[in-house]
């Protein structure tokens, strides 16, 4: 049990697991912000689009309503947290874009006789034994 404990600790104290755990509390943060953009910004939009609360829409059947206004404001607000997701993803990607390099240095050339490929600071090919 104490290996256990011991193994759970090391598990806990990594930091992936405080990152994710991080980033789960940031994403419920984000959530209610995107929740109040699509409840308090775009449903009155729509409603005053289609002249409707368009979020209380429901279908009555029999005793059970099917709330179909909320779930098409769901998927806005799904839609919404894509594009947020994809804009920031496009930004930290160019952040972590490496600089090109400098091409390396040329330190090998071609013997013009034997076409071996030599040191640059070759005088006499090794291969054939021109000077070069």
């Amino acid at each position: 049990m104490k290996k256990f404990l011991e193994e759970f600790k090391a598990f806990i104290n990594r930091g992936n697991v405080v990152d994710m755990a991080v980033g789960v509390i940031i994403g419920a943060a984000f959530k209610a912000i995107v929740d109040s953009v699509v409840n308090d910004l775009i449903s009155p939009i729509i409603g005053i689009i289609f002249r409707k609360d368009f979020s209380n829409l429901v279908i009555q059947i029999f005793d059970a309503q099917i709330r179909y206004g909320a779930f098409i404001m769901a998927v806005i607000n799904f839609f919404i947290v894509a594009a947020a997701l994809f804009a920031l993803i496009k930004v930290i990607n160019l952040f972590h874009r490496k600089k090109e390099e400098a091409p390396a240095p040329v330190t090998t050339k071609v013997c013009p006789y034997c076409k071996s490929e030599i040191s640059i600071e070759a005088t006499r090919c090794p291969h054939c034994t021109s000077e070069v």
